[in-house]
């Protein structure tokens, strides 16, 4: 069709253009599994599914910035009655010479990073303050046990607003706050890829 030979609905690539799709299924680095996907969607050679995995495990910013497998099972927190309903926080750094206050909304996985100078009660209130002037206010916030978020005057604001806060088990934060740390996670590693190293 036009020129293409079609295997159902997916082009079948010469050979000889191979790398180049594959640089293209690469921009970005998605993945395996995201590449895959993207590839079985619209394209077909022999091999494919090989070519994609050799072109991920030869890419050194994905293999820097590969997650380590989980140590532990993650909490099933339910799903949420709408977007903002319930958000996860976590700070990421030092990272870069700058600390990011990581937030994430549970319902629509929506993530806010906001670089902060120093990871302060008063600055923490400050940008969750700003949030909150966007989003709307949430009904519970999910922390891990660090003295930010544990300390009176962040007890305040949160009662002042009407906003449950539920902190993780102790020595276990990865696995009863992993939307927070994945997210951390997945910000750290997106910078390190198409940032150059550099957060300006």
């Amino acid at each position: 069709e036009d020129g293409c030979l079609l295997w159902g609905s997916r082009v079948v690539v010469p050979l000889t253009l191979k790398e180049k799709v594959l640089s293209e299924l690469h921009d970005g680095h998605p993945g395996i599994t995201r590449m895959k996907a993207v590839a079985r969607s619209f394209v077909w050679w022999p091999k494919m599914d090989m070519d994609i995995k050799t072109k991920v495990k030869q890419c050194n910013a994905c293999q820097q910035t590969r997650e380590a497998p989980s140590k532990a099972p993650l909490h099933n927190w339910g799903w949420p009655e709408g977007p903002w309903s319930r958000i996860h926080i976590d700070y990421a750094g030092p990272f870069m010479g700058k600390m990011f206050l990581v937030v994430v909304d549970a319902h629509s996985k929506w993530l806010e990073v906001l670089p902060v100078l120093s990871a302060t009660v008063a600055v923490t209130i400050e940008k969750l303050r700003f949030t909150f002037a966007t989003h709307g206010l949430p009904d519970a916030l999910v922390s891990d046990n660090a003295p930010v978020f544990t300390c009176e005057e962040f007890r305040s604001f949160y009662e002042r607003n009407g906003i449950k806060h539920i902190r993780v088990a102790p020595y276990h934060p990865a696995s009863n706050n992993g939307l927070a740390e994945r997210a951390v996670q997945t910000f750290k590693n997106g910078m390190r890829k198409v940032n150059g190293g550099t957060v300006e």
